[in-house]
C-alpha cells in the first residue's frame, strides 16, 4: 500500500529554528497547522511542549482541525485563520481563541454567541492590500473599526493582511508599511491598542534578513517553511531548514511494455487524466508502470520524482500509471520491478491531501 513517510525529527527542528529566528527579531509567529489535515497521530508528535512554548498560537482554517487541537491540549492558543461561516459562530467562540475577521455583521453575531459562553473573543481584523482575498478595503476601514470598538465581548489584538495566497502579490516594504500605518490611524484615533500587526507568512521571511520588512510588523503565520522548509517567494530553502521532511511511497502493481499510443475510439467519457501522446509514436512502445494511488488521494501535479525519465502517462481514481523508458540502468540491468517502491517529492498541498485520504497510510520518522 502507498504511505507518506513523515520526519517528525526534522519538522520539529525547522519549527524550532524558525521559533529562535523570528525571536531575535521580536517578532511573534502562529504555526499554522493545514498541512496536518486534522491528523491527531501528527499533532501529538509535533506540538510537544517544548514546541509550544516558542509559539505565540497554532492556526488553523478548519474547525474540525481546531477542536482536535484544544483536545490535545486545552492551553493552546489556537486562531481561525479565515473569516468565520454564521452558521459555526458558536464553535469558533468555543475553540478559537482568536478568529480572523472581515465582516461587520459576522463580528458583531460573535460578540452575541461570546456573551453567551461568558467570554471575551479576541479577533484579528484584515485588511484588503490588492490581493483581492480577504480584507475590509482600506477606505472603509476606520468606520469599521469604530463599530466593533465598543463591542463588549470583542477585544481586536491586531491587524493583518493576506499577500502572496491568490493572485500572488508580493508582499512589499510599501505594502507592509500601509499595515502599519493603519495601525498607527487607528490607535491615534480610538485610544486602543493593536499589539499585533500580522503581514508576515514563509513568503515574507526572507525579507526580514533583507531588511525589506518595515519595523512594527510583528506577528508572521507560517505554514510552509516550518514543515517543508521552503518559502513560496522564490521556492527555495529558507535559512538551513530542512526540506526533506515528507515522502511519499508508491508501489508498482504491474509493470510491462505497451504501446505508447491508445488503440481505439477516444471520447469524452474518460474518467482519468492523460498526458498528451504524439501520432507519430504509433509504432513505439514503453514501459509503463501502474502504481498504487489515484486522484482520491492525491492530485499527480504536486508530486515530483527525482527519475527524471519517469512520466506520467495519466491517472485515473486509484490507479496511476507512468512512462518508465525502457526500464534498463546503464548497466542494462532492470531498473524497476513489480513489488518495488518509487520515492515522490509531495509538495505542500499533496501532503495535505495525502493526509486526507483514509487509503494512505502514515509512517513517522523520528530520529534519536
Amino acid at each position: 500500500m502507498a504511505y507518506l513517510e513523515i520526519n517528525i525529527t526534522e519538522i520539529k527542528n525547522n519549527i524550532r529554528k524558525i521559533s529562535s529566528y523570528l525571536n531575535k527579531h521580536d517578532i511573534h509567529w502562529s504555526l499554522i497547522t493545514k498541512v496536518f489535515s486534522g491528523d491527531k497521530d501528527f499533532m501529538s508528535k509535533i506540538l510537544t511542549p517544548d514546541i509550544v512554548k516558542g509559539l505565540h498560537s497554532v492556526g488553523d482554517s478548519r474547525l474540525s482541525s481546531l477542536k482536535n487541537l484544544k483536545k490535545l491540549n486545552p492551553d493552546l492558543v489556537t486562531i481561525y485563520i479565515k473569516p468565520p461561516a454564521m452558521a459555526y459562530l458558536e464553535d469558533i467562540v468555543k475553540y478559537a481563541d482568536i478568529s480572523t475577521n472581515t465582516s461587520l455583521k459576522t463580528i458583531k453575531a460573535l460578540n452575541e454567541v461570546a456573551k453567551k459562553q461568558n467570554k471575551i473573543h479576541k479577533i484579528m481584523v484584515m485588511i484588503e492590500l490588492g490581493e483581492l482575498r480577504e480584507g475590509v478595503n482600506r477606505d472603509d476601514f476606520a468606520e469599521f473599526y469604530k463599530n466593533i470598538f465598543e463591542l463588549t465581548h470583542i477585544e481586536v489584538v491586531g491587524i493583518g493582511s493576506n499577500l502572496g495566497c491568490m493572485y500572488g502579490v508580493e508582499p512589499t516594504y510599501d505594502k507592509l508599511l500601509q499595515l502599519i500605518l493603519y495601525k498607527e490611524l487607528t490607535e491615534l484615533k480610538h485610544g486602543a491598542k493593536l499589539p499585533l500587526v500580522s503581514g508576515g507568512s514563509s513568503i515574507t521571511l526572507p525579507m526580514i534578513e533583507a531588511t525589506s520588512i518595515p519595523k512594527g510588523i510583528n506577528h508572521f503565520r507560517i505554514g510552509e517553511a516550518a514543515f517543508f522548509g521552503t518559502s513560496p517567494l522564490d521556492n527555495t530553502q529558507f535559512l538551513n531548514l530542512c526540506t526533506d521532511t515528507f515522502n511519499f511511497h508508491t508501489q508498482i502493481i504491474e509493470l510491462e511494455e505497451k504501446d505508447i499510443v491508445p488503440d481505439g475510439v477516444i471520447n469524452e467519457a474518460n474518467v482519468g487524466h492523460t498526458a498528451e501522446f504524439d501520432e507519430d509514436d504509433n509504432s513505439r512502445k514503453s514501459y509503463k508502470a501502474i502504481l498504487d494511488f489515484g486522484l482520491l488521494d492525491v492530485d499527480q501535479e504536486g508530486l515530483q520524482s527525482d527519475d527524471k525519465e519517469i512520466k506520467l502517462v495519466g491517472i485515473t481514481s486509484d490507479m496511476t500509471v507512468v512512462d518508465i523508458g525502457n526500464n534498463k540502468n546503464k548497466d542494462k540491468s532492470k531498473k524497476y520491478k513489480v513489488g518495488d517502491h518509487l520515492c515522490l517529492d509531495p509538495s505542500y498541498l499533496a501532503v495535505a491531501r495525502l493526509l486526507s485520504s483514509k487509503f494512505i497510510e502514515k509512517e513517522f520518522v523520528e530520529e534519536e
